[in-house]
């Protein structure tokens, strides 16, 4: 299962993200105390902010190890289960307990559907939970970014705490990134403690995902990450904004 021993060391070498930014400019597209359904939740960072600003948040994700750092965190801050829930749930089926205001798919989580089948699974289980004029909203590593800067290159992060080794192979044919991972983890005696896990992402075109949410019936904007300037060629995440009439 991808995430099942990262998810300890997740957050450690994802600090650099400014998820208060990331919430705020998700919550800009929804209406105010919105039902969300969450999809890809990881360990619940842009949950977590929603459900601060008064949205009510059904979070998700496949993983169970991400699940329970997560509710970690939810018990830490205090968030009642009235305002914020965390289920294990395939993102290809979405479901809920009632009809939603929002799906959201933050941070690569349609990447991971590796497939354009999938695509569809997920764009039509979300459409079904979708009240009329709800919207779906996620994000995508680009094409762009995924062949070009990910590419089949290699990377390396030697923290204090942690360190990990990155090799991407990608392959322009399937349009599929393998993305080989060892990590090492120090322990309480000195010493690392190695795991290694491998990932598969897709880098999907915008006119892919566009086609597939046209098919299942979406109207849609597609913006540069952070704004809403439509993406140039060279745009490394890509927001889109789809609502079902």
């Amino acid at each position: 299962m991808q995430y099942e021993k990262l998810a300890q060391l997740y957050d450690l070498f994802m600090a650099g993200v400014d998820y208060d930014a990331w919430a705020a400019y998700v919550a800009g597209f929804l209406p105010a105390s919105a039902f969300i359904v969450e999809c890809a939740c990881g360990t619940g960072e842009v949950s977590l902010r929603l459900a601060k600003m008064g949205f009510n948040v059904t979070a998700a994700d496949i993983s169970q190890d991400m699940l329970i750092k997560a509710a970690e965190k939810q018990r830490k801050y205090g968030l009642s289960a009235a305002s914020l829930r965390f289920v294990q749930m395939d993102m290809r089926c979405v479901a809920a307990h009632k009809k939603a205001d929002a799906v959201v798919a933050c941070c690569d989580g349609v990447n991971y559907l590796t497939s354009l089948a999938d695509v569809e699974r997920f764009f039509s289980s979300a459409y079904a939970v979708l009240k009329s004029g709800g919207r779906l909203l996620f994000d995508v590593s680009s094409r762009y970014k995924l062949e070009n800067v990910l590419g089949s290159n290699a990377f390396c992060d030697n923290g204090e705490e942690a360190a990990y080794l990155w090799q991407n192979s990608y392959d322009p044919a399937s349009k599929l990134i393998g993305m080989d991972l060892s990590f090492f983890k120090r322990t309480d005696s000195g010493l690392y403690e190695r795991f290694d896990e491998s990932h598969i992402q897709r880098a999907h075109s915008v006119r892919e995902l566009c086609n597939r949410l046209e098919k299942t019936g979406f109207a849609y904007s597609v913006y540069a990450f952070g704004g809403t300037e439509p993406p140039d060629e060279t745009c490394e995440r890509i927001q889109f904004v789809a609502e079902k009439p």
